[in-house]
């Protein structure tokens, strides 16, 4: 009776952890939607939209950057979450623009590598402090790289440099394109350039396309690609500037360049969400260590607590694998060292709680430990 009781139990906790961890078991439905009577897009929990094609950088144009337009409106304050993304093979993160709770988040590979080794941040406080559409510019070039808001200047970053690349590849917008990050608002256009905007021509493209239904742009400003997002209808999203590059809308929500296994250390942030995160991975496998260490005492098996801590590890890494092929999950290793941390918890909670309770309720059916 004693063995059978402990098998119910792990099996009910293995299942519990399965599907917390794996939930949901297919790729949900994309959920972006048209504004109907005014131009925009609308994005929901899990949401993304992806470029038709990368776009490239001309050689005579290697020594520079460019300047990204995006006229958009966060559906909730307090989020963390990316909401425009270039992408190349093997590079998820080449540039992020990232909502930080209030704050604006730029993240870029440096230096001429496309595959740079380390990523430089940026941080621009009260962005998005009130709940309004919000015009933001990042113009880069050989002096550093300036961020605008509203078509005024919001701050400017000599030192932060961004490579050639840097807006080339794939282009996502409402999402990441290595690990499931969406965000949740209202996108009301983007634009692209091959130079680096001015503080004048900023606020041109800021008042006439905020003012009208789209900027004023002249040849000079070598505009590559205008998304309007006028279409209010459709699955595509045209570019206007005559690059070729649309963009189209999923049914199902997907994760352009999804990483598996990410390293601890690319994952590690001081951010609340990643120490929120660890934590309830430790404690959502205590129960784990605790009903699984009692399971094998039961079964007399020698060294149950090593061996329950194994086979949470073990446990852990089938999970992260699996969530490799779920757009709505992140694949990474810190989840497998929080994991097994939670799981050796239970077995110490195990052995120091259930002598207490068998002293107390000597009827009910606990395990023998073996040393």
């Amino acid at each position: 009776m004693r063995i059978q009781f402990w098998d119910v139990i792990c099996v009910a906790v293995l299942c519990v952890i399965l599907t917390l961890g794996l939930w949901p078991f297919h790729s949900p439905k994309n959920e972006v939607a048209w504004m109907g009577t005014r131009d925009g897009l609308r994005f929901g929990r899990n949401a993304t939209v992806i470029g038709s094609s990368a776009f490239q950088t001309a050689s005579e144009e290697s020594g520079t950057a460019g300047s990204v337009e995006v006229w958009l409106q966060p559906g909730r304050i307090w989020d963390t979450c990316t909401f425009l993304a270039f992408c190349t093979p093997g590079n998820p993160r080449q540039f992020l623009l990232r909502q930080s709770e209030a704050g604006l988040e730029l993240q870029a590979g440096m230096g001429d590598d496309p595959r740079p080794a380390k990523t430089a941040k940026l941080f621009v406080r009260n962005a998005f402090r009130r709940p309004r559409r919000v015009f933001l510019t990042i113009a880069s070039g050989i002096d550093g790289t300036a961020i605008y808001i509203d078509g005024l200047p919001a701050g400017t970053a000599p030192q932060f440099r961004l490579s050639p690349e840097a807006f080339t590849g794939r282009l996502v917008l409402g999402d990441s394109a290595g690990q499931p990050d969406s965000w949740s608002g209202q996108l009301l256009g983007v634009a692209i350039y091959r130079r680096e905007l001015t503080a004048r021509q900023v606020l041109r493209h800021y008042q006439t396309w905020t003012q009208g239904k789209r900027p004023e742009i002249s040849e000079d400003d070598r505009n590559i690609a205008l998304y309007l997002f006028d279409e209010r209808a459709g699955n595509v999203v045209h570019d206007r500037a005559g690059s070729g590059v649309n963009l189209y809308i999923p049914e199902k929500y997907v994760v352009v360049d999804q990483i598996s296994l990410e390293p601890f250390w690319r994952e590690f942030s001081m951010s609340r969400s990643y120490w929120s995160s660890a934590l309830k991975n430790i404690v959502g496998f205590i129960p784990f260590g605790f009903c699984f260490c009692a399971c094998l005492s039961a079964h007399k098996v020698g060294r149950a607590a090593l061996a329950t801590v194994i086979l949470g590890t073990l446990v852990s890494l089938t999970i992260e694998i699996l969530q490799a092929h779920l757009p709505t999950r992140d694949s990474g290793t810190t989840d497998i060292f929080t994991n097994t941390l939670g799981t050796y918890i239970g077995t110490v909670a195990c052995k120091a709680v259930v002598p207490i309770l068998a002293a107390r309720f000597p009827r009910l059916p606990y395990p023998e430990f073996r040393s």
